[in-house]
């Protein structure tokens, strides 16, 4: 029998932005009865959106999170290995990046299974596209720390990266943090170092803003608070 695929399914970054998943993508995820997600209700809300044809009690979903054990992550490609190709979801955006279902990814390699990443959203590669600093080399530092001394310590290691190596830097941080990781870039980062900030990407209320400290320093702060942010420490490329 031949296995099934495991599809890597992008959906939106917020409420009211479905367009921004291709059709073909939304025509492929209503052929599919099988899917992996973080939260089951979060990923029936979005297949609502679509216009999803099947009944959800038809349906197989499996939860992957930060309380997943590594035993269980194989079982949930069962269906491909019975013919039956699975849907990778994700909260927002792209699965597999910055997202447990990475685990999931392996795991269908290790178990033979043809794995198809498909486009969508992706605010991390959104942020560096428009932020205007090295687009061919740049990392992707996930979440920075949550305490006032050592993220300035984490800054000020990012900030080396990019003056020792010319590497864009991106980070994320919990909404309600946004404002602490804002007030100390301004507060340790080079006068001339670039500083962009990506807030509610694809939304009506997207805000993508680059400037050094400096000029960060002279400007009122932009509302940041319980907004998803993406932040890119980087200079000018020459």
């Amino acid at each position: 029998m031949a296995k099934g695929k495991l599809y890597l399914l992008p959906v939106p970054l917020g409420e009211d932005t479905w367009h921004t998943v291709p059709e073909y993508v939304v025509a492929l995820i209503h052929e599919l009865d099988a899917f992996v997600v973080e939260r089951a209700k979060t990923a029936r809300h979005f297949l609502k959106a679509i216009a999803f044809p099947k009944a959800f009690d038809d349906c197989l979903f499996f939860e992957l999170n930060k309380r997943t054990t590594p035993e269980e992550i194989p079982t949930f490609l069962a269906p491909a290995l019975q013919g039956r190709s699975v849907g990778l979801l994700s909260e927002a955006g792209v699965p597999a990046v910055a997202d447990p279902g990475s685990r999931l990814v392996l795991a269908a390699h290790q178990q033979g299974i043809e794995v198809v990443p498909l486009v969508g959203p992706s605010s991390i590669l959104l942020a560096v596209m428009g932020g205007g600093m090295n687009g061919q080399s740049f990392a992707f530092k996930g979440y920075l720390s949550a305490k006032r001394p050592q993220l300035a310590k984490d800054l000020k290691l990012l900030e080396k990266q990019v003056q020792r190596r010319g590497e864009t830097q991106i980070f994320i941080e919990t909404p309600y943090r946004n404002d602490a990781v804002f007030e100390t870039a301004l507060q340790v980062l080079e006068p001339q170092t670039l500083f962009s900030i990506a807030v509610d990407l694809t939304l009506p209320t997207q805000l993508i803003k680059t400037h050094t400290i400096q000029q960060w320093q002279k400007e009122e702060k932009p509302e940041l608070h319980k907004r998803l942010a993406v932040f890119v420490v980087g200079k000018a490329l020459r």
